[in-house]
Protein backbone atom coordinates (compact mmCIF):
# COMPACT_ATOMS: atom_id res chain seq x y z
CA UNK A 1 0.00 0.00 0.00
CA UNK A 2 1.72 3.69 -1.05
CA UNK A 3 1.84 5.57 2.19
CA UNK A 4 1.59 3.36 4.64
CA UNK A 5 2.86 3.86 7.85
CA UNK A 6 5.55 2.84 9.30
CA UNK A 7 5.46 1.23 12.63
CA UNK A 8 7.48 4.13 14.46
CA UNK A 9 4.84 6.67 13.45
CA UNK A 10 2.21 4.38 14.15
CA UNK A 11 3.56 3.69 17.59
CA UNK A 12 4.21 7.85 17.76
CA UNK A 13 1.04 8.23 17.24
CA UNK A 14 -0.48 5.60 19.63
CA UNK A 15 -1.46 3.72 16.48
CA UNK A 16 0.41 0.01 16.90
CA UNK A 17 -2.62 -2.31 17.81
CA UNK A 18 -1.97 -6.07 18.21
CA UNK A 19 -5.80 -6.20 17.22
CA UNK A 20 -5.08 -4.83 13.65
CA UNK A 21 -3.02 -7.59 12.19
CA UNK A 22 -5.23 -10.18 10.07
CA UNK A 23 -2.96 -13.44 9.94
CA UNK A 24 -2.17 -14.38 6.67
CA UNK A 25 -3.80 -11.41 4.98
CA UNK A 26 -0.82 -8.39 4.92
CA UNK A 27 -3.26 -5.91 2.74
CA UNK A 28 -5.65 -5.97 5.39
CA UNK A 29 -3.15 -5.78 7.98
CA UNK A 30 -1.72 -2.46 6.49
CA UNK A 31 -5.25 -1.33 5.48
CA UNK A 32 -6.01 -1.20 8.84
CA UNK A 33 -3.27 0.17 10.44
CA UNK A 34 -3.08 2.56 7.69
CA UNK A 35 -7.23 3.88 8.63
CA UNK A 36 -6.18 3.93 12.16
CA UNK A 37 -3.28 6.23 11.25
CA UNK A 38 -5.74 8.13 9.46
CA UNK A 39 -8.10 8.44 12.14
CA UNK A 40 -5.64 9.79 14.53
CA UNK A 41 -4.38 12.42 12.34
CA UNK A 42 -7.95 13.84 11.76
CA UNK A 43 -8.15 14.36 15.23
CA UNK A 44 -5.13 16.17 15.78
CA UNK A 45 -5.52 18.63 12.86
CA UNK A 46 -8.69 19.24 14.66
CA UNK A 47 -7.57 19.85 17.52
CA UNK A 48 -9.57 17.03 19.61
CA UNK A 49 -7.78 15.92 22.45
CA UNK A 50 -6.74 11.64 22.74
CA UNK A 51 -8.89 9.03 24.24
CA UNK A 52 -7.82 5.63 26.14
CA UNK A 53 -7.96 2.08 26.00
CA UNK A 54 -10.40 1.47 27.95
CA UNK A 55 -12.15 3.96 26.32
CA UNK A 56 -13.63 5.05 29.76
CA UNK A 57 -10.58 3.81 33.00
CA UNK A 58 -11.55 2.60 35.89
CA UNK A 59 -12.58 5.04 38.79
CA UNK A 60 -9.28 6.04 41.31
CA UNK A 61 -7.10 4.83 38.61
CA UNK A 62 -7.41 1.18 39.04
CA UNK A 63 -6.27 -1.26 35.83
CA UNK A 64 -4.07 0.11 33.30
CA UNK A 65 -4.67 2.73 30.87
CA UNK A 66 -2.99 3.60 27.61
CA UNK A 67 -3.44 6.48 25.32
CA UNK A 68 -5.18 5.40 22.40
CA UNK A 69 -4.81 7.56 19.17
CA UNK A 70 -7.85 6.66 17.29
CA UNK A 71 -10.37 8.07 20.43
CA UNK A 72 -11.42 10.90 21.74
CA UNK A 73 -12.13 10.92 25.65
CA UNK A 74 -15.63 9.49 26.18
CA UNK A 75 -16.88 12.99 28.17
CA UNK A 76 -15.61 15.13 25.62
CA UNK A 77 -16.98 13.35 22.68
CA UNK A 78 -20.01 13.24 24.16
CA UNK A 79 -20.21 16.94 25.31
CA UNK A 80 -18.78 17.94 21.92
CA UNK A 81 -20.40 15.62 19.44
CA UNK A 82 -16.72 15.81 17.85
CA UNK A 83 -16.91 12.45 15.83
CA UNK A 84 -19.86 13.52 13.73
CA UNK A 85 -18.72 15.55 10.36
CA UNK A 86 -22.39 17.20 10.74
CA UNK A 87 -25.00 18.77 12.57
CA UNK A 88 -27.43 16.30 11.09
CA UNK A 89 -25.37 13.41 11.75
CA UNK A 90 -24.84 14.61 15.62
CA UNK A 91 -28.89 15.18 15.62
CA UNK A 92 -29.31 11.31 13.97
CA UNK A 93 -26.49 10.07 16.80
CA UNK A 94 -28.85 12.35 19.34
CA UNK A 95 -32.09 10.98 18.30
CA UNK A 96 -30.92 7.35 18.16
CA UNK A 97 -29.71 7.06 21.09
CA UNK A 98 -32.46 8.74 22.64
CA UNK A 99 -34.69 6.03 22.01
CA UNK A 100 -34.52 2.36 22.44
CA UNK A 101 -35.26 -0.71 19.90
CA UNK A 102 -36.65 -3.57 21.76
CA UNK A 103 -34.24 -6.11 22.42
CA UNK A 104 -30.97 -3.65 20.82
CA UNK A 105 -27.65 -4.15 21.72
CA UNK A 106 -25.86 -1.07 21.03
CA UNK A 107 -22.27 0.20 22.08
CA UNK A 108 -22.94 3.83 23.54
CA UNK A 109 -19.32 4.42 24.26
CA UNK A 110 -17.61 3.11 20.72
CA UNK A 111 -20.67 5.05 19.05
CA UNK A 112 -19.67 8.63 20.47
CA UNK A 113 -15.63 8.06 21.56
CA UNK A 114 -14.03 5.44 18.69
CA UNK A 115 -13.28 6.86 15.84
CA UNK A 116 -13.33 3.73 13.52
CA UNK A 117 -16.44 3.11 14.79
CA UNK A 118 -18.33 1.59 11.85
CA UNK A 119 -22.09 2.44 13.14
CA UNK A 120 -20.96 6.04 13.71
CA UNK A 121 -19.77 6.18 9.99
CA UNK A 122 -23.61 4.93 9.12
CA UNK A 123 -24.79 8.41 11.01
CA UNK A 124 -22.13 10.52 9.69
CA UNK A 125 -22.70 9.07 5.96
CA UNK A 126 -26.47 9.40 6.29
CA UNK A 127 -27.04 11.99 8.80
CA UNK A 128 -28.14 14.62 6.24
CA UNK A 129 -30.67 12.23 4.26
CA UNK A 130 -32.23 11.41 7.25
CA UNK A 131 -32.91 14.91 8.51
CA UNK A 132 -34.53 15.04 4.68
CA UNK A 133 -36.56 12.46 3.27
CA UNK A 134 -36.39 13.88 0.23
CA UNK A 135 -32.84 14.00 -0.31
CA UNK A 136 -32.42 10.65 0.99
CA UNK A 137 -35.14 9.76 -1.81
CA UNK A 138 -33.26 11.27 -4.75
CA UNK A 139 -29.93 10.00 -3.42
CA UNK A 140 -31.18 6.23 -3.51
CA UNK A 141 -32.58 6.51 -6.80
CA UNK A 142 -29.13 8.82 -7.96
CA UNK A 143 -27.67 5.26 -6.62
CA UNK A 144 -30.08 2.82 -7.80
CA UNK A 145 -32.79 3.80 -10.33
CA UNK A 146 -34.65 0.89 -9.82
CA UNK A 147 -35.58 1.59 -6.52
CA UNK A 148 -39.47 1.55 -6.51
CA UNK A 149 -41.64 3.70 -4.18
CA UNK A 150 -40.30 7.10 -2.03
CA UNK A 151 -38.34 6.79 0.88
CA UNK A 152 -40.15 8.17 3.61
CA UNK A 153 -37.76 7.87 6.74
CA UNK A 154 -33.96 6.68 7.15
CA UNK A 155 -33.04 4.38 10.52
CA UNK A 156 -29.95 3.61 12.47
CA UNK A 157 -29.17 0.34 14.15
CA UNK A 158 -32.31 -0.84 13.38
CA UNK A 159 -34.01 -3.67 13.33
CA UNK A 160 -37.85 -4.46 12.30
CA UNK A 161 -37.55 -7.47 15.25
CA UNK A 162 -35.01 -8.56 17.26
CA UNK A 163 -35.86 -12.26 18.42
CA UNK A 164 -38.91 -12.25 16.91
CA UNK A 165 -38.99 -15.74 14.65
CA UNK A 166 -41.57 -13.69 12.69
CA UNK A 167 -38.39 -12.62 11.12
CA UNK A 168 -35.11 -14.77 12.01
CA UNK A 169 -35.13 -14.56 15.57
CA UNK A 170 -31.34 -13.39 16.17
CA UNK A 171 -30.43 -10.13 17.56
CA UNK A 172 -28.77 -9.07 13.93
CA UNK A 173 -29.61 -5.59 12.57
CA UNK A 174 -29.05 -2.73 10.16
CA UNK A 175 -26.48 -0.14 10.40
CA UNK A 176 -29.42 2.00 8.66
CA UNK A 177 -32.59 1.56 6.20
CA UNK A 178 -34.09 3.18 4.43
CA UNK A 179 -38.03 2.96 4.42
CA UNK A 180 -39.97 3.24 1.18
CA UNK A 181 -43.61 3.87 0.65
CA UNK A 182 -44.77 1.94 -2.35
CA UNK A 183 -47.68 2.17 -4.85
CA UNK A 184 -50.95 0.80 -2.68
CA UNK A 185 -49.69 1.10 0.66
CA UNK A 186 -47.24 -1.69 0.83
CA UNK A 187 -43.41 -0.76 2.20
CA UNK A 188 -39.99 -1.23 1.09
CA UNK A 189 -36.50 -0.68 2.55
CA UNK A 190 -32.76 0.01 1.67
CA UNK A 191 -30.95 -2.16 4.39
CA UNK A 192 -27.28 -1.13 4.77
CA UNK A 193 -24.38 -3.11 6.33
CA UNK A 194 -21.72 -0.39 6.78
CA UNK A 195 -18.14 -1.41 7.13
CA UNK A 196 -14.73 0.43 7.92
CA UNK A 197 -11.71 -0.89 9.59
CA UNK A 198 -13.85 -4.12 9.98
CA UNK A 199 -12.28 -7.11 8.65
CA UNK A 200 -13.90 -10.82 8.15
CA UNK A 201 -14.10 -13.07 10.79
CA UNK A 202 -15.79 -16.88 10.55
CA UNK A 203 -19.09 -16.96 12.70
CA UNK A 204 -21.24 -19.71 13.76
CA UNK A 205 -25.21 -19.32 13.83
CA UNK A 206 -27.18 -20.73 16.38
CA UNK A 207 -28.11 -24.01 16.28
CA UNK A 208 -31.59 -23.74 18.07
CA UNK A 209 -32.57 -21.19 14.92
CA UNK A 210 -31.22 -22.61 12.27
CA UNK A 211 -34.06 -24.15 11.25
CA UNK A 212 -36.05 -20.80 11.01
CA UNK A 213 -32.53 -19.37 8.93
CA UNK A 214 -32.98 -22.38 6.58
CA UNK A 215 -36.86 -21.93 6.18
CA UNK A 216 -35.99 -18.27 5.11
CA UNK A 217 -33.16 -19.49 2.67
CA UNK A 218 -35.44 -22.16 0.91
CA UNK A 219 -38.56 -19.53 0.67
CA UNK A 220 -36.71 -16.96 -1.04
CA UNK A 221 -35.53 -18.48 -3.93
CA UNK A 222 -32.42 -16.42 -4.55
CA UNK A 223 -29.86 -18.39 -3.38
CA UNK A 224 -27.89 -21.34 -5.59
CA UNK A 225 -27.96 -24.85 -4.41
CA UNK A 226 -24.57 -24.96 -2.81
CA UNK A 227 -25.10 -21.57 -0.97
CA UNK A 228 -25.87 -23.20 2.03
CA UNK A 229 -22.80 -24.43 2.70
CA UNK A 230 -20.35 -21.40 1.04
CA UNK A 231 -22.43 -19.69 4.17
CA UNK A 232 -23.08 -21.30 7.26
CA UNK A 233 -20.44 -21.50 9.40
CA UNK A 234 -18.49 -19.62 6.86
CA UNK A 235 -16.75 -15.76 7.10
CA UNK A 236 -20.07 -15.10 4.79
CA UNK A 237 -22.38 -15.91 7.94
CA UNK A 238 -22.89 -12.58 8.90
CA UNK A 239 -23.76 -10.75 5.38
CA UNK A 240 -26.10 -14.27 4.99
CA UNK A 241 -27.77 -13.38 8.25
CA UNK A 242 -28.25 -9.88 7.58
CA UNK A 243 -29.49 -10.65 3.96
CA UNK A 244 -31.44 -12.50 5.55
CA UNK A 245 -33.42 -10.35 8.15
CA UNK A 246 -34.20 -8.65 4.71
CA UNK A 247 -35.52 -11.67 2.82
CA UNK A 248 -37.42 -12.52 6.17
CA UNK A 249 -39.49 -8.78 5.82
CA UNK A 250 -40.60 -9.57 2.11
CA UNK A 251 -41.98 -13.03 3.75
CA UNK A 252 -43.67 -11.48 6.88
CA UNK A 253 -46.92 -12.98 7.27
CA UNK A 254 -48.61 -9.50 7.40
CA UNK A 255 -47.67 -8.75 3.65
CA UNK A 256 -45.93 -5.33 4.82
CA UNK A 257 -43.25 -5.70 2.97
CA UNK A 258 -43.18 -6.01 -0.97
CA UNK A 259 -39.67 -4.81 -2.31
CA UNK A 260 -36.06 -5.28 -0.45
CA UNK A 261 -32.52 -4.64 -1.14
CA UNK A 262 -29.73 -5.39 1.67
CA UNK A 263 -26.27 -3.34 0.95
CA UNK A 264 -23.00 -3.85 2.06
CA UNK A 265 -21.13 -0.25 2.04
CA UNK A 266 -17.52 -0.78 2.44
CA UNK A 267 -14.06 1.68 1.68
CA UNK A 268 -12.51 0.35 -1.86
CA UNK A 269 -9.29 -1.03 0.00
CA UNK A 270 -10.97 -2.94 2.57
CA UNK A 271 -10.05 -6.49 0.05
CA UNK A 272 -11.87 -8.66 3.00
CA UNK A 273 -15.38 -7.26 1.99
CA UNK A 274 -15.00 -6.74 -1.55
CA UNK A 275 -13.60 -10.06 -1.84
CA UNK A 276 -16.61 -11.50 0.44
CA UNK A 277 -19.36 -9.72 -1.66
CA UNK A 278 -17.82 -10.79 -4.86
CA UNK A 279 -17.85 -14.66 -3.29
CA UNK A 280 -21.50 -13.81 -2.16
CA UNK A 281 -22.86 -12.44 -5.54
CA UNK A 282 -22.24 -15.73 -6.74
CA UNK A 283 -23.91 -17.50 -4.30
CA UNK A 284 -27.53 -15.98 -5.98
CA UNK A 285 -29.44 -16.78 -8.86
CA UNK A 286 -31.41 -13.54 -8.48
CA UNK A 287 -28.98 -10.88 -7.08
CA UNK A 288 -31.72 -8.07 -7.00
CA UNK A 289 -31.73 -7.94 -2.94
CA UNK A 290 -28.54 -7.79 -2.61
CA UNK A 291 -25.64 -5.50 -3.57
CA UNK A 292 -22.62 -3.61 -2.33
CA UNK A 293 -21.12 -0.37 -3.41
CA UNK A 294 -18.00 1.26 -1.97
CA UNK A 295 -17.92 4.76 0.30
CA UNK A 296 -15.81 6.47 -2.19
CA UNK A 297 -18.79 5.21 -4.97
CA UNK A 298 -21.15 6.88 -3.00
CA UNK A 299 -18.87 10.10 -2.58
CA UNK A 300 -18.48 10.59 -5.79
CA UNK A 301 -21.99 10.34 -6.96
CA UNK A 302 -23.48 13.61 -6.15
CA UNK A 303 -26.47 12.56 -3.77
CA UNK A 304 -24.54 13.94 -0.83
CA UNK A 305 -24.31 18.05 0.64
CA UNK A 306 -20.78 19.07 -1.11
CA UNK A 307 -19.92 20.25 2.39
CA UNK A 308 -20.68 16.47 3.76
CA UNK A 309 -18.65 15.14 0.69
CA UNK A 310 -15.65 17.07 1.43
CA UNK A 311 -16.04 16.63 5.26
CA UNK A 312 -16.47 12.79 4.92
CA UNK A 313 -13.42 12.33 2.34
CA UNK A 314 -11.15 14.15 5.24
CA UNK A 315 -11.92 11.95 7.46
CA UNK A 316 -12.65 8.93 6.18
CA UNK A 317 -11.04 8.11 2.48
CA UNK A 318 -7.65 6.96 2.76
CA UNK A 319 -6.42 8.75 -0.40
CA UNK A 320 -3.64 11.08 0.40
CA UNK A 321 -3.85 9.97 4.16
CA UNK A 322 -0.16 11.57 5.03
CA UNK A 323 0.60 15.19 4.11
CA UNK A 324 3.15 15.38 1.74
CA UNK A 325 7.23 15.19 2.67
Amino acid sequence: MSGEPSEQELKAAYCWEADDRVPGRPAMTAFRRALRFRQSQWRETHGHPIGSQPIVPKPGGGGTVRPAGSRLPLAYARDSGATFVTANAGAAATARTSSIERHQSFDHQRLWAELLWSPTMALNLFGDLWADPAAADRAVHTWWPDVPGTVSAVRFAHSPGRLDLGFIGSLVDFDAAFELDLVGGASGAVAFDVRYHDRLQRAVPKPIRMWRYVEVFERSGVFKAEALAAVNATLLTITWLEHLLLLSMLQHPSGRWTWGRYVVVHPSGNSDFAEACAQYRELLVDPSTFASVTIEELLDSGALPAPSVAALRERYVLADARPAG
